[in-house]
């Protein structure tokens, strides 16, 4: 783990599950920070967007500029994840939510809530390519979109039930599960090294 140490990892903060985020970050020997201004922001090297309420996440973002700023980050090769509702904000376009805003960092189409309410949640396993192997990961999907379109510079990772639920464009990661509820942590690890690959390439 040593190598990590002086990598940051910052999650999100305003609203959400960014606290289990936090806890898969330290477990993985890494530096977490929680990310609430776009001072915090400039102190990472890789930033999650965790699960909970996408509108809510969007309204604090533009309120407090991380909007803008983050969109910079990202376009600027800082490494991104989403989960749930981080892959919302991520997304080019919400099917049916055109007035809703979004970072619009990935290009990809997305439907909210299509697995069914917060009662319907489930797990699954499900599987993941990490690209050098594929294999079975635990998903838990809580009130969970999916992808209804890609484009053509955004991989594919993983599908259930015929429906995208992981893809990657590049320095952007969504999933459309949350890792951070079960104890596999080769998401978060991989976030890590996107986010060593990031500061090596700065120097």
């Amino acid at each position: 783990m040593e190598e990590t140490r002086d990598v940051t990892v910052g999650v999100l903060a305003l609203q959400g599950d960014f606290d289990a985020h936090l806890q898969m970050i330290r477990k993985l020997g890494l530096h977490a920070k929680e990310v609430r201004s776009q001072r915090d922001l400039e102190e990472v090297d890789a930033l999650i967007l965790p699960g909970g309420e996408s509108t809510t996440i969007g309204k604090l973002l533009a309120r407090t500029g991380l909007d803008v700023a983050i969109r910079d980050r990202g376009q600027a090769g800082m490494p991104i994840y989403g989960t749930c509702a981080g892959m919302i904000l991520l997304a080019h376009t919400i099917e049916g939510r055109p007035e809703q805003p979004t970072l619009d960092l990935m290009d990809i189409a997305v439907a909210r809530n299509a697995f069914g309410r917060q009662i319907e949640s489930f797990e699954a396993d499900i599987p993941f390519d990490f690209g050098a192997e594929v294999v079975p990961i635990r998903a838990v999907f809580i009130r969970a979109p999916y992808v209804t379109k890609v484009g053509p510079d955004v991989r594919i990772l993983s599908k259930f039930q015929d429906k995208i639920v992981a893809v990657r464009q590049g320095n952007l990661l969504a999933t459309a599960f949350h890792p951070e509820l079960t104890d596999n942590l080769r998401l978060h690890a991989l976030v890590a090294e996107m986010a060593r690959n990031y500061r090596a390439s700065r120097g």
